[in-house]
């Protein structure tokens, strides 16, 4: 027999027939069918059946994410094999033999150094087939020091993990490393190098509790288990079942955890996009070309007319005015979209990113109100919850770790008002996002483009240079609600408008706001391509006037200009309309 086995004897046939199987054939855990090698290699060791993304080597990893295939591998430290003598049904020095025959490496962290974008760049890589990446006093000491050459070398970092956890078998010094690589992480942050942590399938436990997750951008790669406790764990735990996408990639996204979801042959675009922003890379401004939408110009707008100051709150409810995301996409380049709060939930309302405006590396926010029902209802007309405050919160700190601009587009009613909110804390998460965008030391402009309604709006309106467009508005409260309130009737909605003095001239009267921009005739949304020119070199002389200031200097000046605000104020008293009113 060829490929026989008699009992008690090795057939070197049949050992050699496996070996090659397994070098032309792999069998997807996933779906369980058999994937030839080379599409398998070909499709990015993504199973080309059923799309699961398998566990890449530390080599396979380098190649994806460097340009052109170079890198230059780093030497670990060095440590112990076995500091507690462990052993349960195999000897830890055993299980650590077998680890390092089968994958070829010293343990379960793996560094080199080279380019992505043209970039020099620090990748680490925690190899889920080196003991399933468990993190023991090796690993450690190889991510730390990896941390320590990009810190001495100035070199973006990117950590990509894909682990169960802890060693088992290294017990309280495995422990240990939570706490030693977040010191590393620590450090990182104060050298302003950036981090970018990439979460592969699986990242769990230990892992995830500690420097996994605290990167200044995590990326989850599609297809990725991610979480702290396994799902077994949980369910045996709880005695229920959980939801089929329970820790998926996907699922992280939607609860705030992770900036973005991408698929495994889109890493090394997305990572550069992103490093040449953070690393702020000279850009040739974009060049502005967007059309205007049609739209019904006769159609007769209720209400219209009543008075000037109610014409500017029509005007700035306009349906066809442009939107955050509208002038995202005409004016600024290289955009990549950052989500989530890392605490609770992706808010859509609040839409936040970075990219280059005008040639200028940014951080950008604002409220997104939709345009279509659906997208109105996914971004709740532009009234962020908590979570949108918290994540706007995330990104003036990410402003100011790299001292890049941070622009804030607001155009909202207001905060939303509803249970989950008061829930999960309004309150704080307004005032918190006043507080932060007061003390961040970085240049700061704040632009009123539509509504600026209560709280929700000054959340991220408290700018060093604070803009308005010539047609929104800025007020407490809608001149509707303020006249069912004070006048005790809706019809006196234009006469409110007109005292509250919320227009953008009003704002310039009172010295709220800098600068009025000024819009086409007959408003922002007849002509798009004109309001945006108009607000983009707005911002842009701003933002280079405040970038000549030590940014040291920045939160000073930006909390004596608010409290100096509203000091000797003549206060307008509105008449009374009527003995009965």
């Amino acid at each position: 027999m060829l490929f026989g086995k008699r009992s008690g004897i090795k057939n070197r046939n049949r050992e050699r027939y496996e070996r090659v199987r397994r070098l032309m054939w792999i069998k997807c855990e996933s779906c369980g069918k058999l994937v030839y090698y080379k599409d398998y290699k070909g499709n990015k060791y993504i199973c080309p059946s059923c799309g699961r993304a398998f566990i890449m080597t530390p080599k396979q990893r380098f190649d994806l994410l460097f340009d052109d295939n170079l890198w230059e591998r780093l030497t670990p430290p060095s440590v112990s094999d076995d500091p507690l003598s462990f052993s349960d049904r195999v000897p830890y020095l055993d299980r650590l033999a077998d680890a390092r025959s089968e994958t070829g490496c010293y343990d379960a962290v793996s560094t080199a150094d080279g380019t992505i974008g043209g970039i020099p760049t620090t990748v680490c890589v925690l190899n889920g087939l080196f003991m399933m990446g468990s993190m023991g006093r090796a690993a450690g000491d190889a991510i730390v020091a990896a941390m320590e050459h990009a810190i001495a070398t100035r070199r973006p970092f990117i950590m990509v993990t894909s682990s169960g956890g802890a060693r088992m078998q290294e017990n309280i010094l495995s422990l240990m490393q939570m706490a030693r690589t977040t010191a590393a992480v620590n450090k990182l942050h104060a050298n302003g190098i950036p981090y970018i942590v990439l979460l592969t399938d699986p990242t769990f436990g230990g892992v995830t509790a500690s420097f996994a997750m605290l990167g200044d951008i995590n990326i989850a790669e599609k297809g990725a288990r991610i979480g702290f406790a396994g799902r077994r764990v949980i369910e045996q735990n709880i005695r229920e079942k959980l939801p089929s996408n329970f820790q998926t990639a996907d699922y992280l996204y939607e609860h705030g955890m992770v900036d973005m979801v991408v698929a495994r042959g889109d890493l090394h675009d997305t990572i550069a996009r992103i490093l040449a922003v953070l690393t702020k890379q000279e850009r040739t401004p974009k060049q502005i070309n967007v059309s205007t939408p049609p739209h019904d110009a006769s159609k007769k707008i209720r209400g219209m007319g009543e008075s000037d100051a109610y014409d500017k709150v029509l005007l700035a409810r306009n349906e066809n005015r442009p939107h955050f995301l509208d002038y995202i996409n005409g004016i600024v380049d290289d955009w990549t979209y950052l989500a989530g709060d890392r605490l609770y939930a992706e808010d859509a309302a609040m839409a936040s990113g970075i990219g280059f405006w005008r040639g200028i590396p940014s951080v950008i926010i604002g409220q997104e109100q939709g345009r279509s029902i659906e997208t109105r209802q996914k971004h709740r007309f532009g009234m962020p919850n908590p979570d949108g405050y918290r994540k706007a919160q995330r990104m003036m700190r990410l402003a100011e770790k790299f001292e890049l601009p941070l622009i804030s587009l607001f155009d909202t009613a207001g905060a939303f008002a509803g249970r989950e909110g008061e829930e999960r804390g309004q309150s704080q998460a307004v005032a918190s996002s006043i507080a932060t965008g007061l003390s961040i030391k970085t240049p700061y402009i704040a632009v009123n483009v539509g509504q600026g309604g209560s709280g929700g709006a000054i959340a991220i309106g408290t700018g060093d240079r604070v803009l308005m467009l010539e047609n929104a508005i800025y007020s407490v409260i809608a001149p509707e609600s303020c006249a069912s309130i004070l006048w005790r009737d809706n019809k006196f909605k234009a006469v409110a408008s007109t005292a509250m003095k919320l227009t953008a001239r009003d704002m310039a009267n009172l010295n709220i706001v800098d600068e009025v921009i000024h819009e086409p005739a007959g408003g922002a949304h007849t002509d798009w391509q004109t309001t945006m020119e108009l607000l983009a070199t707005s911002v842009t002389r701003h933002i280079r006037e405040l970038m000549e200031i030590p940014v040291s200097e920045l939160p000073g000046r930006r909390m004596d200009k608010f409290l100096a605000m509203t000091r000797d104020v003549e206060i307008y008293q509105p008449e009374h309309i009527g003995e009965e009113h």
